[in-house]
């Protein structure tokens, strides 16, 4: 019931979410001498140099227009990995906000994340640019995007308020989660497609697929693939995988919001 009441309440707040959403947006872009286009500017240049280090220097030229797969794949992972590194922070960062005005906490990391959705949409016209410059077509599968999107949103946001209510309470929590990421993006299919994982690995004797597992185990995995099946393989695969992790999204963000709830009333006290 509280929960219920809580939900209506951040409704309320919904013009505060937008205002900062906004706010976060001017301050990425202020005193930019390039403004938005840096939104543009940013994944080409990290695409470049990833596109170097993993196809030209690891040999994965196998790969038809490699930049434009490592692209469909980078973008929602700088989404998925900006947002869990600054909702972390998020409402440390806030304290002196938090200490003298009122509001549901879960605004602060719930506005990081909106922010950076926000960001992708705008960096989207980068990749169908470089996809339309490489004669990479555009399938009508793109449709679907939005639907991964609140997918991705909906994990992302459960991730958020789970770290930035431990970092609360263990400051440490927030340099650990950018060690993390970063192992966290090897074991993604970012620079190489989840096809090239083997069906077949022996372990100490056990025999087990490291590709189901891989999407089992980790919901980006299953979500940067339904990304690259709609933007760089015209063709969704792996449905199953997909409808499982929307489920797992759903209920890592309900869990992430009880437990934001269930310790934001000390907050006050402790940042």
């Amino acid at each position: 019931m509280r929960s219920v009441e809580r939900l209506s309440e951040l409704w309320r707040y919904r013009e505060l979410i937008y205002n900062l959403v906004i706010r976060d947006l001017k301050a990425r872009y202020k005193n930019s001498i390039l403004g938005i286009a840096w939104s543009w500017l940013n994944p080409l240049m990290m695409m470049v140099v990833y596109t170097v280090v993993f196809n030209v220097l690891a040999g994965r030229s196998g790969i038809p227009d490699y930049p434009v797969f490592l692209l469909s794949a980078l973008l929602p992972w700088n989404l998925f990995a900006n947002s869990v590194a600054e909702a972390t922070n998020s409402v440390v960062q806030s304290a002196p906000l938090i200490k003298k005005v009122y509001f549901p906490r879960e605004v602060l990391p719930i506005s990081v994340v909106l922010g950076n959705a926000v960001h992708f949409v705008i960096s989207l016209p980068v990749f169908f640019g470089l996809a339309l410059a490489m004669g990479r077509p555009i399938s009508g599968w793109v449709l679907l995007l939005p639907v991964t999107l609140l997918v991705q949103i909906a994990f992302t946001l459960g991730v958020g308020l789970i770290t930035a209510t431990l970092n609360v309470f263990y400051r440490d929590t927030y340099l650990i989660m950018n060690v993390l990421l970063t192992a966290w993006f090897f074991l993604t299919p970012i620079f190489y497609p989840i096809t090239t994982v083997p069906e077949q690995y022996v372990l100490w004797g056990i025999v087990f697929n490291p590709r189901v597992w891989l999407r089992r185990l980790n919901p980006m995995a299953s979500i940067i693939a339904s990304y690259q099946d709609l933007l760089y393989w015209g063709a969704p695969t792996g449905w199953d995988f997909f409808l499982r992790t929307a489920v797992t999204s759903v209920v890592v963000l309900i869990v992430g919001y009880l437990v934001f709830l269930r310790y934001s009333p000390r907050f006050g006290e402790e940042v």
